[in-house]
């Protein structure tokens, strides 16, 4: 007896394959039968009418940050509202374990650093996690039996150098020792069921100290010897950030990351490819890798959103603005230090020329304050400015746009949220955009689920990507896009019998109204330990989220059932080898 059977549903399988009308049984958490409308003969315990909705397999999101989040909220959310059935975590060299049993103290500074690095509630690290875990096996079975989505992690270099060499880890460089300790404790995390390795040498990640985060001081060869650990365990990869990742990579980034995938004969993913048509050099650059490392017998994948994620400001509050060259040691002063300093115009012209010049890379989007428009304020003397755009304001006082924020923000002692509108939704862009998404190392990705909470909502890019592809800018088919968002992301990471609509397959399937699909306005919500505030955004058009055959999702409410699965490299991922 079928559990359930799906009853006239456009099905959109994830090959790229045209959409045919099915009935689609499930039974035991696979896919039992697609046949013809009408054709099924076995009884199920349950059945829907799904006429005129699209039957589709669960979204993949390739780049998330639900580590944490995922033990005060098992649903994921708002991921799995917006038909995400499998997240990766561990990404960008940050995880949460392993921690060292005789160093209580390295748990506050994981999640200091985690607080500072990917924007998450202090708080809610430390009241929402048990933190009971010290291997990263044990972390693993915190989260077993208790996730409603799928979930598989890469071991993150930060938690690796910190656990072998302590404080040394932030400016020291392990002993042939220590070196040999990371390397056995990597593979036993790998033998845990870790995806592989994450690593960062952005210039943009500091800990809660304020100091380059671990694995910022790693030299090429640890980086090369932990790479070749991962070729050394069955579905595996890589992922990795560089400061040359917010722009274009210098040619030692792509000799690292070249040799790194083919050092482990496995995928290298790193994030995100930023398309602008204003840039055009920027792609040719950042895919330059992709060539090289296919010729060496690697594979480098680039992540890129299919939409434009808005991402909130403030000069209150760190966020993207200080990391702009010279504006942190502004932003970083007590609040009434950094009013003064911010209404000195000979500081403010600096600050701009340092915004606007080529060493600010692609935070020169951020220079031009006049097309900000002003979210929440919380002074009298500001009534009645949100939702207004920064150079109508500064036109009406006779100010220049950016002293004009600053006034704003300085009569709400700075706490003003500040949301600079895109440069690059142009149709140019857009055009780029569609082109780009067909070379065979870019991937679409890049929400940062779970990170950044206060400041950004990319999660709903699945269900906002498809209401645009069917009834708006339609720059893919739904079948191409369907496919995007699912079998392109489980193959490069080889999950298995996950990722298609096929019989056999594990049940991960998202059903929705084509006519309606789309994701509504970021908002903000105090839902989070500690009451601590995060953006959220309703999913439109999905009706229902199967994970591993079992309802989890229905209208935008979650079922309270917790069918996921923690994947485990081998056991629930393939090899997918690139010589």
């Amino acid at each position: 007896m079928l559990d359930h059977l799906i009853k006239g549903a456009t099905v959109v399988d994830g090959t790229g394959a045209p959409a045919r009308v099915a009935d689609v049984g499930i039974r035991d958490g696979r896919i039992a039968v697609i046949a013809e409308p009408g054709t099924v003969a076995e009884e199920a315990r349950s059945s829907e009418d799904a006429s005129g909705l699209v039957l589709a397999p669960g979204f993949v999101d390739p780049h998330t940050h639900y580590d944490a989040q995922l033990f005060w909220d098992p649903y994921a959310t708002p991921s799995l509202n917006h038909g995400v059935t499998t997240v990766a975590g561990g990404n960008c060299g940050f995880t949460l374990a392993p921690l060292h049993p005789d160093r209580p103290a390295d748990a506050d500074y994981t999640r200091r650093m985690m607080s500072k690095v990917e924007g998450m509630s202090l708080v809610a690290l430390e009241e929402g996690a048990p933190w009971t875990w010290n291997s990263f096996e044990e972390y693993l079975g915190a989260l077993d039996g208790r996730i409603a989505v799928n979930a598989g992690f890469m071991v993150g270099h930060c938690a690796l150098r910190r656990y072998v060499m302590g404080a040394d880890a932030v400016g020291g460089q392990p002993s042939e020792r220590q070196m040999e300790e990371m390397l056995a404790l990597f593979h036993a995390a790998m033998d845990a069921g870790a995806w592989g390795l994450s690593t960062t040498q952005s210039s943009t990640h500091s800990d809660g100290d304020g100091q380059p985060v671990a694995s910022r001081h790693a030299l090429p060869a640890e980086l090369v010897a932990l790479s070749k650990a991962v070729g050394e365990h069955e579905g595996t990869q890589i992922e990795a950030i560089v400061a040359g990742c917010l722009d274009q990579f210098s040619d030692d980034e792509i000799d690292l990351f070249v040799e790194m995938s083919a050092a482990a004969g496995r995928p290298l993913n790193w994030n995100v490819l930023t398309i602008d048509a204003a840039v055009p050099e920027r792609v040719p650059r950042q895919l330059e890798a992709s060539e090289r490392a296919r010729k060496s017998g690697g594979r480098i994948v680039a992540l890129t959103m299919p939409i434009l994620t808005p991402m909130n400001m403030s000069l209150g509050t760190f966020c993207a603005l200080n990391l702009i060259p010279g504006w942190g040691d502004v932003l970083g002063l007590p609040v009434d230090e950094r009013i003064e300093k911010l209404r000195d115009p000979g500081t403010r012209a600096e600050m701009l020329r340092r915004a606007d010049s080529k060493e600010a890379g692609v935070f020169r989007r951020l220079a031009n304050f006049g097309r900000y428009v002003i979210g929440d304020t919380y002074s009298e003397a500001n009534e009645g400015l949100t939702g207004r755009v920064v150079k109508d304001i500064a036109a009406e006082r006779g100010q220049e746009p950016f002293e004009c924020l600053v006034e704003i923000c300085a009569n709400d002692r700075l706490r003003t949220v500040l949301w600079p509108m895109p440069t690059d939704n142009d149709p140019d862009s857009w055009t780029l955009r569609a082109e780009t998404w067909q070379h065979e190392d870019v991937m679409l990705g890049g929400s940062d689920a779970g990170a950044h909470l206060d400041r950004m909502c990319g999660a709903p890019y699945t269900t906002r990507f498809i209401g645009d592809c069917l009834r708006g800018r339609q720059l893919a088919s739904l079948e191409q896009a369907v496919k995007m968002l699912t079998d392109d992301p489980a193959q490069l990471f080889g999950l298995r019998e996950r990722g298609r609509v096929r019989e056999g397959f594990h049940a991960d399937l998202v059903l929705f109204d084509p006519e309606t699909i789309d994701a509504g306005k970021a908002t903000l919500v105090h839902d989070l330990p500690g009451d601590s505030p995060r953006l959220d955004s309703k999913a439109i058009g999905i009706t229902a989220v199967w994970v591993n055959g079992v309802e989890a999702m229905r209208g935008d409410v979650v079922s309270g059932a917790v069918p996921g699965k923690v994947l485990r490299s081998g056991t629930d991922t393939r090899t997918v080898s690139t010589k």
